[in-house]
């Protein structure tokens, strides 16, 4: 299978870039194919411009391969540490600019937008890993844990992904090698419930 596997966190030896390397091994080792994208690296452009938005033809060719690329794979794991309940600007940036109309969801005919969308991904499956120094409870109680709520309803949802889940590692400031080691295997074995060998 395709498997697209995209982090956005700018440190390059960060936990998120250990959890990505994890997730795309336990991949490799069970035969898929791996569409590996660093937003950060890649210089990602998260900026939709005004003609973008009405022309809905991407303005360069990275934004143009990472839209080819999502619509053709089986399964989606994203990375990326939770910043103000959010992902960072970059990975919004790139929900703005490859999750489009027509390439992500669309509408019925004669719908301007304004109905339920009929979701286009034919992903089988999509998986999201984050990191927090937020307590869970907190993020629960006081936050209403707004990352599941973006990514399970909001995006996938909306896209037609309904195989979804999502792990929080926390709290990373104070975690010990030995805690990201087991994180790690929690990556791996999750990768590997979801997309196993074909």
């Amino acid at each position: 299978m395709n498997i697209s596997v995209i982090v956005g966190h700018p440190y390059k030896h960060s936990f998120n870039a250990a959890i990505a390397a994890a997730a795309a091994e336990a991949l490799t080792e069970r035969g898929h194919h791996v569409l590996f994208h660093d937003l950060y690296r890649e210089q990602f452009n998260p900026v939709l411009s005004d003609t973008e938005l009405v022309s809905d033809v991407p303005e360069d060719t990275l934004t143009a391969l990472h839209q080819q690329e999502i619509r053709e794979a089986d399964g989606i794991v994203i990375i990326h540490p939770n910043w103000w309940g959010q992902p960072p600007a970059i990975m919004k940036g790139w929900i703005d600019r490859v999750l489009r109309e027509e390439v992500a969801y669309t509408f019925p005919k004669g719908d301007n937008g304004g109905g339920v969308p009929i979701g286009l991904l034919k992903a089988k499956a999509a998986l999201v890993f984050n990191t927090s120094n937020t307590p869970g409870e907190r993020e629960r109680d006081i936050f209403g844990d707004p990352l599941e709520h973006i990514w399970k309803d909001c995006v996938f949802g909306f896209c037609g992904v309904h195989v979804f889940e999502r792990k929080m590692f926390r709290i990373i400031a104070d975690s010990t090698p030995e805690l990201r080691r087991k994180w790690l295997e929690e990556v791996k074995e999750t990768v590997a419930e979801y997309f196993p060998a074909s």
